[in-house]
């Protein structure tokens, strides 16, 4: 299956060699964000500001496909302090309508640039 690759401004620019997202049939693939700012180029400070920049950056990569969190199917989760969770939950349910998506809440060592947290999904639209 021929695969599309799209991206928008409205989210950080790829830092190396991938795609924003990554159209197969009725699939999209949205990589990994950090708590990258796009208007500024600059990592947010804090956890709680990472936090919701990652969900706005995926926000924008999922609007740029044409849909919304509604779509996603599938997202994984990467924090570099599981003490944080709790608030990755809560911005989860602000942000990701129910029913929700399936789920993977990864313990890392270290992120890209000293991110604290970062996101990918996987969306499918009709």
């Amino acid at each position: 299956m021929p695969k599309t690759v799209l991206a928008t401004p409205n989210a950080p620019a790829a830092i190396g060699p991938y795609s924003q997202i990554v159209k197969t049939g009725n699939t999209y693939y949205l990589s990994g964000q950090i708590g990258f700012d796009p208007a500024t180029g600059q990592l947010r400070e804090g956890i709680e500001a990472q936090i919701e920049q990652v969900f706005l950056n995926v926000q924008a990569l999922a609007v740029a496909c044409g849909g919304t969190f509604a779509h996603a199917v599938k997202m994984t989760l990467y924090l570099t302090d599981l003490v944080n969770f709790a608030k990755v939950n809560e911005a989860m349910a602000k942000f990701v309508p129910q029913p929700y998506p399936t789920r993977v809440t990864v313990g890392v060592a270290s992120l890209p640039r000293g991110a604290l947290f970062e996101a990918d999904a996987i969306l499918w639209i009709d």
